[in-house]
C-alpha cells in the first residue's frame, strides 16, 4: 500500500512539474521532434511517426533549465511521455546556454547552425568558463601571499 503511494506522488510530482513548463508545438518528423536546432527522438514515437500525416502538430513541453529532454503529450492527450535527445551522448543544457551559443556562432559569421556546431560551441564556452574559475582561484590563493611579502 505504501508503494502505491509513494509512486502515485513521485507520479504525480513529474506531472505537476510538466504542467508549468513553457509549451512548444511541433510537427513529428520521421527523425522526431527538431527544436532551435537540437534533435529529439525516442521509440515511443514510432507508432506516430508510422501515420504522422493524419496527425496534427503535437504539444511538447520542456525545461528550459535542461533540454536534454522534451515531454510529449500523447496524441489522445492522457499522458506527457519523455523524448530524450536523438544523441544520448550530448550533455544536458539549459535554453541560456544554447541561445550564447548560438549568438556566439552567428556573431563568428555562421549563417546556420547545425547540433553539432553547437554542442561543441557550448563546450568550448564551459572550457572558459572552467580555465576562468582555476586562474581566479589560483590568483587568490596566491594574492594573500603577495600582500604579505609587499609589508
Amino acid at each position: 500500500m505504501q508503494r502505491t503511494a509513494n509512486s502515485r506522488s513521485a507520479h504525480s510530482q513529474t506531472a505537476f512539474l510538466v504542467d508549468f513548463l513553457p509549451v512548444i508545438r511541433r510537427t513529428l518528423r520521421r527523425t522526431g521532434f527538431t527544436i532551435d536546432h537540437v534533435q529529439y527522438y525516442s521509440n515511443v514515437l514510432k507508432p506516430w511517426i508510422a501515420r504522422r500525416d493524419g496527425l496534427e502538430k503535437f504539444v511538447l513541453r520542456r525545461d528550459p533549465r535542461d533540454l536534454s529532454r522534451v515531454w510529449v503529450l500523447d496524441p489522445d492527450g492522457h499522458a506527457y511521455l519523455p523524448v530524450p535527445y536523438r544523441m544520448l551522448s550530448r550533455p544536458p543544457i539549459s535554453v541560456w546556454e544554447q541561445r550564447a551559443a548560438i549568438a556566439r556562432l552567428r556573431q563568428d559569421g555562421r549563417a546556420q547552425v547545425d547540433e553539432n556546431a553547437l554542442f561543441a560551441m557550448v563546450e568550448q564556452m564551459r572550457q572558459i568558463t572552467e580555465n576562468a574559475a582555476a586562474k581566479t582561484r589560483r590568483a587568490t590563493l596566491v594574492r594573500p601571499f603577495e600582500v604579505i611579502e609587499q609589508w
